[in-house]
């Protein structure tokens, strides 16, 4: 990694900088974010492209508990309340299944232990031997 993720890289100064941790062992990732001003959507509330690009995020993450380097090959999101700018966020990611080198995962945004968005995903394994 070269620092420069729009979410993750901490060399991003117009990026989210999101820090993930990753749990080895039961394959989830984890993250806690606010959301500042300038990457809103409707009035006072966090762009769902935004939303996406960490729930992705999660997803690659809770991969990297068995590997370092991987793509999204497709995200499915469902947005179920707005997230509003300013709100604490906590960002979970879990790996469901791998299979050769397509692995499935889910994460959610929660507010307050809330459920605001979800998404799965199918993510492929660029660095894992078949």
């Amino acid at each position: 990694m070269d620092g420069h993720c729009f979410v993750c890289g901490q060399r991003n100064e117009k990026g989210l900088q999101a820090v993930f941790s990753v749990d080895r062992e039961l394959h989830t990732s984890q993250c806690r974010i606010v959301i500042p001003e300038g990457y809103q959507g409707w009035a006072d509330v966090v762009h769902g492209g935004i939303l996406s690009s960490l729930l992705d995020e999660a997803c690659i993450y809770a991969c990297r508990a068995l590997g370092e380097q991987f793509v999204t090959a497709e995200l499915t999101v469902k947005f179920r309340k707005p997230v509003m700018l300013g709100t604490e966020l906590l960002v979970t990611g879990e790996l469901l299944e791998k299979r050769k080198r397509i692995w499935c995962a889910k994460a959610q945004i929660l507010v307050a232990d809330e459920i605001h968005a979800e998404a799965t995903a199918r993510i492929f394994a660029l660095d894992v031997v078949d």
